[in-house]
């Protein structure tokens, strides 16, 4: 099985994001905000940065 790089991105933002809301907040409603927040940001930036990367390589 070969993923490819979003699917990386994907997966490495759901584990990073699950321990930063399990670890950063104190109540099961924050952890899950937290961690969606966390998740969101995670791949929307990676989104942005690819989108920067491929115009600086054109």
């Amino acid at each position: 099985m070969h993923p490819s790089h979003f699917t990386a991105v994907l997966l490495f933002s759901l584990f990073a994001s699950t321990v930063f809301g399990i670890t950063m907040r104190d109540t099961p409603r924050q952890m899950v905000r937290y961690g969606a927040y966390c998740f969101l940001l995670f791949v929307g930036s990676a989104i942005a940065l690819s989108w920067v990367m491929f115009l600086i390589a054109r």
